[in-house]
């Protein structure tokens, strides 16, 4: 039983708080608005279609451990917004609410007793929660250090990090 819990505080804590990653709220504290449709210097996409990256693809597992009727998207099209979308500041701040509100489900998830982890998905071919919460974690902490790193490179940090206004 307490392998039990030390697992889930561990997964929840891994997709909420990145360990030794930044976390996406701290990647995203204080972005500029007037510069969420910037394109990364020799890149085809800005912050926002990034963040929203982010925001579909942990969607999607999410869908995928709860909805039986699940059905696969299309890659890359239905994770990606369409290179010539630009966000507005709204368009912004619905993508980080969202993110986080679909990261609250997946540690409701995880954290609820009654959930298997390690049962298979029914609508699936063998993953298991478990799986699917790594699974969010790795990709939300690797584009999270690449959003990171465009900060760094846009010089959208500002002061605080020590690289711009």
């Amino acid at each position: 039983m307490e392998t039990d819990r030390l697992l889930r505080d561990q997964l929840a804590d891994l997709l909420a708080h990145g360990n030794a990653h930044m976390s996406f709220t701290e990647a995203v504290a204080d972005y500029p608005m007037d510069r969420i449709n910037a394109l990364f210097p020799h890149g085809g996409y800005s912050a926002w279609h990034l963040l929203e990256h982010l925001r579909l693809t942990q969607w999607d597992i999410l869908d995928f451990i709860r909805n039986p009727d699940y059905q696969e998207r299309a890659w890359p099209q239905d994770y990606w917004p369409a290179p010539d979308q630009q966000a507005t500041p709204d368009d912004w701040r619905r993508t980080i609410q969202s993110f986080l509100a679909d990261q609250q489900a997946l540690l409701a998830i995880i954290q609820d007793p009654e959930t298997d982890l390690w049962a298979p998905i029914p609508q699936g071919t063998g993953q298991t929660i478990a799986r699917e919460i790594m699974v969010v974690a790795d990709h939300n902490a690797y584009h999270i250090g690449e959003f990171a790193i465009m900060r760094q490179v846009m010089e959208t940090w500002g002061l605080r990090h020590g690289t711009g206004a």
